[in-house]
Order: C-alpha cells, then sequence, then structure tokens
C-alpha cells in the first residue's frame, strides 16, 4: 500500500495527497538549506511548524518561501530563537515551548554544523559534539513531554558516520589532536545513537525514533570548507566509491535532500522505522565495510550498549554544565 519513493524523491512527492491540517511540527534549522525545505513542504500541506532558528532577524526573511507556501497551503510558520551551542539558549527555548503547551506530532533535529575549525561552546565542549549531538540531547528531552503519543523524531545523521564511532573517553578532543571530519562523524554516530536509545525508552508511549542520511546536497552546511577543499572532497568520494565498485555518489538537489526527513516524520511506517538509520527513503543496511564513502550504516552507529553508554556519559556532561 505504501507508495515506493528513493533517492530521486523529492520532499513534496514524499507528501503529495497528504493532508497534514491539525498536526504539528518542530523542526531545528528551519531557515537554510535542508530544514526550510522540510519546513515549506509541511506548511504546504496545512502543518503548523514551528521553525528554530538561531538569529530571528535573518530567519525572518530567510523564510519568506515557507510563509507563502503556508498561506497557500493552509500551514502556519512560527519561529523560536534557538542556539544549540548554549545549553542556556536550549533551555529558554524549551521552556517556552513548554510553558506554550501545544504538543508535536514530530519533532524534526535537521540543525548541524560540518568541519568546523576546532572551538568550544560557551559551556566548553568540543563545537560538533556540542552543537550537533549535546544541543539537540538536551533540548529533545526537555520537551519530550511534548512529544504526543504515536508520535516521531527524527534525528538528521550523516554518511559521515561512518568516518568515526564516539569517544567517550575523549569527546570533546582534550587529549587528542583536533581533526574536523573525525569530529563531524563522531558527532553524527552520536546522532544516530541518540535516536536509538530515544526510541527504545519512549516506544511504549507509541513514539518512535528514527536517524537520516539526507543524501548530500550543496546548502550552507560545508561554508567552514573552501571551494578547492569542497572539490577535493568530491573527488575523493568518488575515487573511494569506484575502487570499491560503488556507483557514483550523486548530489542531491535540496528537495530530494529533505525527502527522506519528510518521509520518515509523515509517511513511513514509524514501527517500520523506529529504531534504525534511514537513507534515501528507506531503512538502510548494515554495511562494515570501513570504506567511509560507502552507504549504508555501520553497526557501530546503532549498537544498543554504545546508545546506553552515550546517554549516561551526556547527561553527565550536560549535568555537569546546567
Amino acid at each position: 500500500m505504501t507508495e515506493k519513493f528513493g533517492a530521486k524523491s523529492t520532499a513534496d512527492q514524499v507528501l503529495s495527497g497528504v493532508d497534514l491540517k491539525g498536526k504539528r511540527f518542530f523542526i531545528t534549522g528551519a531557515s537554510s538549506g535542508i530544514g526550510l525545505e522540510t519546513a515549506r513542504s509541511l506548511v504546504s500541506h496545512g502543518a503548523s511548524v514551528v521553525g528554530a532558528v538561531r538569529d530571528l532577524a535573518k530567519a525572518e526573511p530567510a523564510t519568506t518561501s515557507v510563509r507563502d507556501a503556508a498561506s497557500q497551503g493552509g500551514g502556519s510558520l512560527e519561529l523560536i530563537e534557538l542556539d544549540l551551542a548554549s545549553l542556556q539558549s536550549v533551555r529558554a527555548c524549551a521552556d517556552k515551548l513548554l510553558a506554550d503547551g501545544q504538543p508535536f506530532d514530530s519533532i524534526i533535529a535537521n540543525a548541524g554544523v560540518m568541519a568546523t575549525p576546532f572551538g568550544r561552546t560557551v559551556d566548553g565542549f568540543e563545537v560538533q559534539f556540542g552543537t550537533n549531538h549535546l544541543g539537540h540531547f538536551a533540548l529533545i528531552n526537555r520537551i519530550e513531554p511534548l512529544l504526543a503519543d504515536n508520535g516521531r523524531l527524527v534525528v538528521l545523521s550523516s554518511q559521515a558516520h561512518r568516518v568515526a564511532d564516539i569517544d567517550l573517553d575523549d569527546p570533546n578532543f582534550e587529549q587528542q589532536a583536533y581533526d574536523p571530519w573525525a569530529a563531524y562523524g563522531r558527532s553524527k554516530t552520536a546522532n544516530s545513537l541518540f535516536a536509538a536509545e530515544f526510541d527504545r525508552r519512549h516506544r511504549d508511549r507509541g513514539i518512535r525514533a528514527a536517524s537520516v542520511m539526507p543524501g548530500n546536497s550543496l546548502t550552507a552546511l560545508p561554508r567552514h570548507l573552501a571551494q578547492e577543499d569542497l572539490q577535493g572532497l568530491f573527488e575523493t568520494v568518488g575515487k573511494a566509491r569506484a575502487e570499491a565498485g560503488l556507483p557514483p555518489a550523486e548530489l542531491k538537489e535540496i528537495p530530494q535532500a529533505a525527502a527522506t526527513s519528510v518521509w520518515a516524520a509523515v509517511v513511513a511506517d514509524k514501527d517500520d522505522i523506529g529504531g534504525h538509520y534511514l537513507e534515501d527513503c528507506a531503512v538502510a543496511p548494515i554495511d562494515d565495510t570501513p570504506n567511509p564513502f560507502a552507504d549504508g550504516v555501520r553497526s557501530y552507529a546503532l549498537d544498543a550498549d554504545k546508545a546506553k553508554q552515550l546517554w549516561a556519559k551526556t547527561e553527565e556532561l550536560i549535568g555537569g554544565a546546567s
């Protein structure tokens, strides 16, 4: 009965014929790239979207296309301020949502930073781990009571999880040389493990959680990379895939990159996707070949014991900082 979607599907195609009036979604990073397109597609089908953004003044003009789609599709967009690299900002955002008290059918943890130069958040965490994982962990656990029974959590991970497993002994690069790609890979593995453990903890309420590899697309995410570095990365990916006998990696248009998020949040059977890592609008197969540019998910990113250990470590880290 469920229509089959794939790598080329767009968010609008996934939602074709779906009426989302009366449904409410929360999306982090809603003012650019995949988050913006996810929000636009949802509101154009009647959904109410609360979009978290780092800078409200910049986000207002940046989200005009979403408001236009909302007025035509019967949906709505509301923006709320959130800096995931500040636990104080995370708490303020969560408390505002809790005070409002309206439930969400789905939460989409979409925001993130990639391959940043070394830095620390205001709370002293390595920036990518602090933003991509710790900030989302703190926010989502605080607003979890607002996630409706039978709701869904979608956490954006990345193919880059294949680059590096988490390091629970030195998550903030205090005892080792910083590598921007290793740090990004670890944070994306953490995103997948967080979704897996959140799914385990909340499925008794009918809530299911999954992580998503949206597909590679040209968004503002690689803003820390020079053009030649980005070109070099694409060439490295192409070579590694060719050597492994894999088809060339294809860049997705942003509407295609938003499709798996929307599919997971609305269309997919939640019990089929719960606890899994998704790509191209499907549950990804486990693939433990060391090639970082292969498709599929490495088993360490879904390891139940590791997910529990990361959860405990994260509580310890943010408990001390909050």
